[in-house]
């Protein structure tokens, strides 16, 4: 029987070590899954989807947003976001108002509710990050950190070459 493959010199680091088999659409998976399904179940307790909390983030970080940012901000559609929108408004989790400059333009606040419910939810997602991050130290999270903004980086600039194009 074979033993476990010799890696090349081009999967080994600078250093002569290995490095992970460059499949990053694996990790990727992997990491968004855990996190994705982990958050689902903490907001899931307060009757809310992932995509409400991030909308109530939001709308809690700017204090106040018009509702067309939130499509730009969210990664889905305006007539979703809508109805989102309605959803939470009609738990009293958002108000909406019209701006009196332009009635078309919808701007949304979070109601005394809303603000105390997404403050509470957000504390429960940090211990939740802080299980998933646990045995990792300051500096593995910096370098983790910097990997995915430079990934994120390097998509937003093949984007906006493709638009540019």
């Amino acid at each position: 029987m074979a033993g476990p493959r010799r890696r090349s010199r081009s999967e080994r680091g600078d250093g002569g070590e290995e490095r992970p088999d460059p499949d990053l659409g694996t990790y990727v998976s992997s990491l968004a899954n855990a996190v994705y399904k982990g958050i689902a179940a903490e907001v899931a307790r307060y009757d809310l989807s992932p995509l409400d909390i991030q909308l109530l983030m939001i709308c809690l970080e700017r204090n106040e947003c018009a509702a067309t940012q939130l499509a730009q901000l969210l990664p889905v559609d305006a007539s979703r976001i809508s109805r989102i929108v309605t959803g939470l408004a009609d738990r009293g989790l958002l108000r909406r108002r019209r701006l009196r400059s332009d009635r078309r333009v919808v701007m949304l606040r979070l109601s005394p509710h809303g603000q105390e419910l997404t403050v509470q939810v957000t504390e429960h997602m940090q211990e939740y990050y802080a299980r998933l991050t646990r045995g990792l130290n300051e500096r593995e999270m910096r370098t983790f950190a910097r990997t995915a903004q430079r990934i994120s980086g390097n998509y937003a600039a093949m984007v906006e070459a493709e638009e540019s194009a």
